[in-house]
């Protein structure tokens, strides 16, 4: 009996690969078909990038981008990643311009709305994925419990109920909201 092995993907395929409809990401070269999400994450996802992207702009900080934007995390065999939201500052914007491929590294600021289907493994496996390629903050989104986790490393985390105010600290300066806004 023979095996039949397969050739990982490529971020280079994934780019090029149909709509059909679907979110993918590419993990070590293994391609990972991700769920539409429902209607409380979609409400949540705005509620933060809404306000995220009017300071971002307004300050001239740099982007921010939507769920389907994919970052190149490692090569070889090649992982993609799509964060819910990212924010890039304008200093590596500017360095690389606007790309038609995927942005190479983490971005700045990664977020992450928790869907039901997540399992806690997964997500904290996406998070040092996240702080391992530099992601100098990540939030993790909780519409279930209504908090914001906050990475800063895989030691320095905080966890903000609706009393709290999330902040962009020296990630993206200037940046508040109240938590309690989030879920509204």
């Amino acid at each position: 009996m023979s095996a039949t092995l397969t050739k990982p993907m490529t971020a280079d395929e994934l780019l090029e690969m149909p709509d059909e409809g679907y979110r993918y990401e590419l993990v070590k070269g293994e391609l990972i078909q991700m769920s539409p999400t429902g209607d409380e994450h979609g409400q949540v996802t705005v509620a933060l990038t809404g306000p995220l992207h009017m300071h971002v702009k307004k300050h001239n900080l740099g982007r921010v981008y939507a769920a389907e934007t994919g970052f190149k995390l490692e090569s070889d065999p090649d992982t993609v990643r799509a964060p819910d939201i990212a924010f890039v500052s304008r200093e590596r914007v500017e360095a690389t311009g606007t790309l038609t491929g995927f942005r190479s590294g983490a971005p700045d600021l990664v977020v992450e709305v928790l869907s039901p289907s997540d399992r806690i493994g997964r997500i904290e496996a996406k998070v040092k994925q996240w702080l391992e390629a530099d992601a100098r903050l990540v939030w993790i989104v909780s519409p279930k419990l209504h908090t914001v986790t906050v990475y800063r490393s895989l030691t320095d985390i905080v966890t903000l109920t609706e009393k709290d105010t999330l902040d962009g600290g020296d990630v993206v300066p200037g940046f508040q909201i109240n938590v309690v806004d989030i879920f509204a």
